[in-house]
């Protein structure tokens, strides 16, 4: 079932969001070579702990004989898709990072996601982490009352594949907002006109996950870890979209790891 939120709703979705999106402006300052994913973990943790928020992926379930996750924060580098658990293996230069990070705050769920280069990147990854950021907005261009889901995952598609990139297949954006993961579920690709409709109040999470050679992609065995199936590196973007007024409205935001960015340049 969708759920479509109030007006009073989506401004607490928005308060989940901004957590989000300042946690990330936090970590976003300390990425260097040497770093390590733990210690972004816990500094994760303390801001939102200290702001009234509580990590929403920290204990998250896992499945079967999986044991639950254990941190705040997915760091997944290089060839690591989603879902990667912080480690104290420190950054190496020429890394990339996927940071995703959950938030609930006054019972609605943040989450959202960035890729941060480590120091300096090749070229061509830049491109893939500039395209897989441009996939996300093209489809959330895309999210007016009256479109469908398909509208959305058609847009993202098309963009990363002229491109010559690899769309994830078997993992998909949803739905947010009392609980972490809602119908619909937003695949990264599909066709135009497919789909459930979109209409007013409607919250997403839209996250294209682009790879830059194929598609594929396996799971190592802590049961979390997704990484692509030929060992190149895969970015991933992800924004909390409400529909209002009949229009998108991002209730994330990447200033604050745009600004950070800027000032340790």
């Amino acid at each position: 079932m969708i759920y479509l939120k109030t007006r009073e709703e989506i401004e607490l979705m928005r308060e989940s969001a901004l957590m989000v999106s300042r946690t990330l402006g936090i970590i976003a300052k300390e990425i260097k070579p040497g770093v390590t994913p733990l210690f972004l973990d816990r500094l994760a943790e303390q801001y939102i702990r200290d702001n009234g928020g509580v990590p929403a992926f920290k204990g998250y379930k896992g499945g079967r004989g999986v044991p639950d996750f254990p941190a705040t924060l997915c760091i997944s580098i290089n060839e690591a898709v989603v879902h990667s658990i912080p480690t104290d293996a420190p950054l190496q230069d020429g890394d990339i990072i996927s940071v995703d990070c959950g938030v609930k705050k006054n019972g609605f769920y943040g989450d959202h996601a960035y890729t941060f280069a480590v120091g300096e990147i090749s070229a061509s990854v830049q491109k893939l982490i500039t395209v897989t950021k441009e996939s996300l907005y093209l489809g959330i261009q895309q999210m007016v009352s009256g479109n469908r889901i398909g509208d959305i995952s058609f847009a993202i598609q098309q963009h990363a594949e002229k491109n010559g990139f690899g769309v994830v297949r078997e993992l998909v954006g949803h739905g947010l907002g009392k609980n972490m993961h809602e119908e619909p579920e937003v695949p990264n690709y599909g066709k135009r006109g497919d789909g459930p409709k979109l209409k007013e109040g409607m919250v997403l999470a839209i996250e294209p996950m682009i790879n830059m050679g194929t598609k594929n992609i396996k799971q190592l065995n802590d049961g979390w870890t997704i990484i692509t199936a030929d060992g190149k590196p895969s970015a991933h973007f992800e924004h909390d979209v409400a529909i209002v007024d009949g229009k998108p409205e991002i209730l994330s935001s990447y200033a604050f790891i745009e600004e950070a960015l800027k000032a340790v340049r």
